[in-house]
């Protein structure tokens, strides 16, 4: 029987980090087999790695990597999966509004459907207000539009993964990774599993609007080239509406229908207008030429300070 990892990345937890381990450690010690908690520390400034290094002291299957700096969620899930050394590993965030309880059904449903990939569906998420409920929802579905991969929809990291997808994970070399959308990429066998999203039990969301906004253009620009498309096809718009402009301009100045002289605001109207075009399409191109700036650079994605077991 395949032994399993659950990878736990972690910042600034550590209002909630022990009842995390406590609810995780209940759960694994039910399982008839090996397992491993892998806390990845993404560079936390509280108190988080000193409840982190205690728990492994007395808890030899405890794993503990400590980044060097805060390098964000996705990097530590990454390393999470770089290191991992068993058969079956479990994505989960350490705040506990994905239920540690429901470990063994996903293992039960990847048992029964043969599956590579379980990955939770959320059916409600408590605790969350509703312009980022709407918003979530609105931007999966959008990037399934823009996109050459179906992604499922409201749906986060939180998912069991086998020994095939943790090989091919570990051949992906970009640096700005979007780890469900990798998963989904990879393809293979992947079924949902269904359930309920709890409250965070203590501290804040590391997800403001801020870094909402910079995860969803990662997801964005490196899982599709429409916004290329997009770009030049409202060039090529601006440009037929501004041949129409010059036609009716011509037209009428000659024959005496529109007064061109007096066009101060059809002038500023097109003047705005193709401005417009012309920066979202220099802005599109920047956000490419971005990602390739920071690929070729080839830095690591994360530096290990510490390891602990």
């Amino acid at each position: 029987m395949d032994s399993i990892t659950v990878i736990v990345p972690c910042y600034n937890e550590a209002a909630v980090i022990a009842a995390t381990y406590g609810r995780l450690r209940a759960v694994l010690d039910l399982l008839d087999r090996r397992t491993c908690i892998l806390f990845v520390d993404d560079g936390s400034i509280d108190g988080t790695f000193g409840i982190l290094s205690g728990i492994a002291e007395v808890d030899s299957s405890v794993r503990v990597l400590r980044f060097s700096r805060n390098f964000g969620h996705q990097a530590a899930v990454t390393a999470g999966i770089h290191h991992c050394d068993t058969g079956l590993a479990v994505i989960i965030d350490a705040d506990l509004q994905d239920p540690p309880e429901i470990i063994p059904e996903l293992l039960a449903t990847r048992d029964l459907e043969g599956a590579n990939v379980v990955y939770c569906v959320r059916k409600s998420r408590s605790g969350e207000g509703r312009f980022k409920l709407w918003t979530s929802k609105r931007f999966y579905r959008f990037l399934n539009c823009l996109s050459e991969v179906r992604f499922p929809v409201d749906t986060g990291d939180f998912r069991l993964i086998d020994s095939r997808i943790i090989e091919e994970f570990r051949r992906f070399k970009e640096r700005g990774k979007y780890i469900r959308g990798i998963i989904s990429w990879v393809g293979f066998k992947q079924v949902p599993f269904y359930y309920e999203r709890e409250s965070r039990l203590a501290g804040e969301t590391k997800y403001p609007f801020r870094r909402m906004l910079s995860f969803a253009s990662t997801a964005l620009f490196y899982f599709s080239k429409k916004p290329l498309l997009v770009a030049v096809g409202l060039g090529f718009a601006a440009v037929l509406i501004g041949l129409v402009l010059a036609l009716w301009y011509f037209f009428g100045k000659v024959f005496g229908y529109t007064g061109a002289a007096s066009g101060w605001t059809s002038i500023m109207i097109a003047v705005i207008f193709f401005g417009g075009i012309q920066l979202l399409t220099i802005g599109v191109l920047g956000q490419y030429i971005g990602i390739l700036f920071d690929e070729v650079k080839e830095r690591p994605e994360y530096i290990v300070e510490r390891t602990i077991n």
